[in-house]
């Protein structure tokens, strides 16, 4: 992208600004985004919505606005810079949309930049993860009377156990001789652990756990952090659509908690940190305890546990199918990431009782 393009691109938005220079964000793997520095402040975020993942970009745009219109009434008590600093604030196209589409297809979205801000892509210490929990508990909590039924589903069946257990299954039937005589073991874990990690989705089926706004990726690279470590704003709401509460919450102590990276192929390093899921369950129930009922309450440690076995079964499948999914830099790399994620489903599943 030149600097002439991303200029053109810009002058589409209704900011009233001048645009200077700009800086890529390399943090996320699906978009492209740019910080734009303008003449003066506010600067402002630029992002090319990758249409080659998310097919229904102009129906994500619309579960982004509405959510941060929401919220924005939520706090509408605050003075109006305190709630561009806790909540994304978009910038409409010049067009009348809330994006503009360029001559090669390319959808793009702009956003309010939150000065003085930082993200964290591990955790490092306790406080982190307490402020990480108060983030997102906020964010559900505020978003409780929200009708979920009015965000669209951006990417169907996205932590339905069901959808992912067949193409588990479905894998397992292409998958060459070498590489199921490879994974026999993990193989078998999936289906010892089958019923249990059913759960979740056979309660949500029954209506018994409630349908709410969801964020979706709640890793902690998603929470906006000042510079005092306070947490801000929580930030990448592409995929916000009707889900569980848990799946939020499992992902969240999924990221934080790994004392690794998921790429680790050293498993003696791979461990479940107890101290960051204690701190993080403080911060989130501190923020949404009162808005749950007593089920959603019981059954948080099994969202954990069960989206841990998610990712592992993902990359299990990937790797079975030849790695047509996620991007791989060797040819282990999706099995290495699989056994990654079962040695922490297992750390998780050795102190599971203590964490209940």
């Amino acid at each position: 992208m030149t600097v002439d393009q991303l200029k053109k691109t810009f002058n589409q938005f209704e900011h009233g600004a001048k645009f200077v220079t700009y800086v890529e964000l390399a943090s996320g793997h699906i978009n492209d985004t740019y910080l734009i520095k303008t003449e003066i402040k506010p600067y402002f975020i630029l992002q090319r919505i990758n249409h080659e993942v998310f097919k229904c970009v102009p129906e994500l745009v619309a579960n982004k606005v509405k959510i941060s219109s929401y919220l924005q009434e939520k706090m509408s008590s605050l003075p109006e810079k305190e709630i561009k600093r806790h909540v994304i604030s978009f910038i409409g196209a010049k067009n009348g949309d809330m994006y503009y589409v360029d001559k090669n297809g390319n959808f793009w979205n702009m956003m309010l930049y939150i000065d003085k801000s930082k993200t964290f892509e591990i955790v490092t210490h306790e406080k982190v993860a307490y402020e990480g929990g108060k983030l997102f508990g906020e964010f559900l909590h505020l978003t409780r009377d929200f009708d979920a039924t009015e965000l669209y589903e951006v990417i169907p069946n996205f932590h339905d156990m069901s959808s992912r257990y067949s193409q588990f299954e479905e894998a397992l039937k292409v998958a060459s001789a070498e590489r199921i005589n490879q994974t026999k073991l993990y193989i078998e874990k999936v289906k010892n652990l089958k019923e249990e990690m059913h759960i979740l989705q056979h309660l949500k089926e029954k209506g018994k756990i409630p349908l709410r706004v969801t964020h979706n990726d709640t890793k902690i690279s998603n929470a906006l952090f000042d510079l005092n470590d306070r947490g801000l704003c929580v930030i990448d709401i592409d995929t916000v659509m009707p889900g569980i509460i848990h799946y939020d919450f499992g992902d969240a102590i999924r990221t934080i908690c790994n004392t690794t990276t998921e790429d680790e192929t050293n498993l003696d390093l791979v461990n479940f940190n107890l101290a960051y899921y204690k701190a993080y369950l403080k911060g989130f129930l501190e923020k949404i305890e009162t808005t749950l009922s007593p089920l959603e309450l019981k059954y948080l440690p099994l969202g954990a546990k069960t989206i841990i076995f998610i990712m592992a079964l993902r990359f299990l499948t990937d790797y079975l199918n030849g790695d047509i999914y996620y991007k791989i830099k060797y040819k282990e790399h999706n099995f290495d990431r699989a056994k990654n994620q079962f040695k922490l489903l297992s750390s998780f599943s050795q102190e599971f009782d203590t964490i209940k």
